[in-house]
């Protein structure tokens, strides 16, 4: 039974799923297939006409969208992808941006208290008729991200209409159109050997920089790979690709860019994006207007990454497909040898399944790229490599995952030893992360296995309690800030027997989770600061009057880092099998103890 109970846990864990039962997906929703432009690397190929006149553009988003929710799948983003979402009628793209608006409205509290933004609706285009929507999209605050050839001397080459008219001045008037509009605006830029020309390059960010409207600072580099150019464009090398980073640093360091430069302009590389999921099929999904869903626009229109059509098939069975078909694109090839060693691998996770399989190779196509981007953005090296390889190797190769189970050093290590050692454990038991105010006295909270004298204080009905946590917890050893959450428990002192082992505890009495989109509405100055009273009394009556009660914070990332690490390592499960994290303990006034 345990073995059982283990393996359900197991699952849950890989896929990712909440547990308040929620799945939460981001959607990229295809309302046309149509393209007024021909770009020479298309990845839709000749697939750039509509020819599902029989389907509303509306109604497929809708039908969709209620279907998911139904079975409690959640999209916490619906992006609009083509195609082209601008060669949609007025009418038709108005109307899905209006449903699309609503929806977040309708839906916002349900998704921020999950840990994700809300956002204003968002399209991806080719700016070259966006000047037609241009009155929805201020309605909407509808935020843009369009898409460029740098250098734009190359532009006209492999950007032109299906008329093979050139495209560039249209584009850059297009964008002047928007300088006038609040909304957020920004571009991306794909790059191959025919584009990789580092001095025009720069000065082309330059003079987007100074004479548009565009937010440069939000600018994104992409890296071409060749699956579909017709032998017209070549990727770059690894080695290129360190050249065309090293000279942004170079250019950009010191500037009004150097914000991008460390951020958006590499951002598709790094660990938060889709590419470095365990499995991206548990959360990414294209919909196109016939109901048709693929992987993302990488897959789009590929067999291998078609999870099924909304009208024909349930969502359970679409996620299914889509969970199977991601680990079947890492599997098909064993695990690269680089890999194997890597301490970067819990950050990149092999990279993205679809250009892997273009490739045929098990390792990220930009890896040294990755590898220099994580030093210079401070992410650490894994200390527990050899434990992260096991456990990827369980998910996508669980054949071959036994060879790879760690090597254990059977000397005995100290607590203190295990938290200086693992950069992880310090922010689990960092004493200057969290503090509370009762009636306006400040107790800063320690982990209860390290303070050496316990701290008790004293709460009545009608206290005041606030709880500060320090921002950066958050983000410190997360790799999805987002999703992270303060997690607050509270146990009552009066123990009870608990499980198998019969072994004696407080009473565990309520368990609360405030996610970072919320946190951050309760900002001042390094502390996030949350007014917890109304909460606590609550659960009042549920403790004890005559024992210490308890009052644990931590955040939820760091405590399952603590249950992975008691799981991993048994010194530590040892030294920290009591709550380890930050506390504090406190009678409750009026109770016998206190009258006394």
């Amino acid at each position: 039974m345990e073995q059982i109970l283990m393996i359900i846990l197991i699952m849950i864990i890989l896929m990712e799923i909440p547990m308040n039962n929620y799945r939460f997906i981001h959607l990229l929703y295809v309302p046309t297939m149509a393209c007024n432009m021909a770009c020479k690397y298309c990845y839709l190929e000749d697939n750039t006409k509509d020819e599902w006149n029989s389907y509303d553009a509306l109604e497929t988003l809708q039908y969709a969208v209620e279907k998911f929710r139904a079975s409690k799948v959640i999209p916490f983003n619906i992006s609009l992808h083509g195609g082209e979402v601008t060669t949609l009628a007025k009418e038709d793209f108005e109307k899905v941006i209006a449903y699309i608006d609503s929806y977040y409205k309708e839906n916002e509290m349900l998704i921020e208290s999950n840990g994700f933004n809300v956002a204003p609706p968002h399209i991806k285009t080719n700016l070259y008729d966006i000047e037609k929507h241009l009155d929805t999209i201020q309605k909407y605050n509808v935020s843009i991200s369009g898409s460029l050839d740098l250098p734009l001397e190359v532009h006209d080459i492999y950007r032109v209409t299906k008329g093979g008219k050139t495209t560039r001045e249209k584009i850059l008037q297009n964008i002047q159109l928007l300088e006038e509009l609040p909304n957020h605006k920004k571009v991306s830029a794909t790059i191959f050997q025919e584009h990789f020309d580092l001095d025009k390059i720069v000065e082309d960010i330059k003079y987007l920089d100074q004479n548009t409207c565009l937010d440069m600072n939000d600018f994104n580099f992409m890296i071409g790979f060749d699956y579909n150019s017709n032998g017209l464009l070549h990727p770059i090398t690894e080695e290129e690709q360190l050249a065309l980073y090293e000279r942004m640093k170079q250019e950009f360091t010191g500037t009004n860019l150097e914000e991008g430069l460390h951020n958006a302009w590499f951002a598709e590389f790094g660990p938060g994006y889709c590419t470095n999921c365990n499995n991206c099929g548990d959360k990414f999904f294209l919909l196109e207007k016939n109901g048709d869903i693929y992987s993302c626009v990488r897959g789009q229109k590929h067999k291998d990454f078609y999870y099924g059509n909304i009208y024909q098939n349930t969502p359970e069975e679409i996620l299914e497909a889509s969970h199977q078909k991601i680990y079947e694109a890492h599997h098909k090839m064993p695990l690269h040898e680089e890999c194997k060693t890597c301490k970067y691998l819990y950050l990149c996770k092999t990279g993205c399944p679809f250009v892997k399989n273009v490739y045929h190779t098990s390792q990220s196509y930009t890896c040294k790229l990755q590898k220099e981007l994580y030093k210079d953005w401070n992410l650490r090296e894994d200390p527990f490599a050899d434990e992260t390889l096991y456990e990827y190797a369980k998910m996508m190769h669980p054949e071959e995952s036994e060879k790879y189970y760690p090597t254990r050093n059977h000397e005995y290590r100290d607590l203190r030893e295990l938290i200086e050692e693992d950069p992880k454990l310090k922010y689990i038991y960092d004493p200057n992360s969290y503090e509370i105010e009762i009636d306006g006295e400040t107790y800063p909270l320690e982990s209860q296995i390290l303070k050496g004298e316990r701290t008790i204080a004293s709460v009545g009905e009608e206290s005041k309690i606030w709880l500060r946590v320090k921002k950066h917890i958050l983000e410190e050893e997360s790799p999805y800030p987002n999703n992270n959450a303060v997690y607050i428990m509270l146990l009552s002192g009066d123990c009870i027997q608990y499980g198998d082992e019969k072994r004696v505890k407080q009473a565990h009495i309520m368990t609360h989770q405030i996610y970072k989109g919320v946190l951050d509405q309760h900002k001042k100055g390094d502390w996030y600061e949350i007014d917890i009273t109304n909460l606590l009394r609550e659960y009042y009556p549920s403790l004890s009057k005559e024992n210490p009660n308890n009052l644990f914070v931590t955040t939820t990332d760091l405590r399952d880092y603590h249950y992975q690490k008691q799981k991993n390592n048994a010194y530590y499960h040892m030294d920290a099998i009591n709550l380890p994290f930050q506390n504090i303990e406190f009678y409750m006034l009026g109770g016998e103890k206190n009258d006394q």
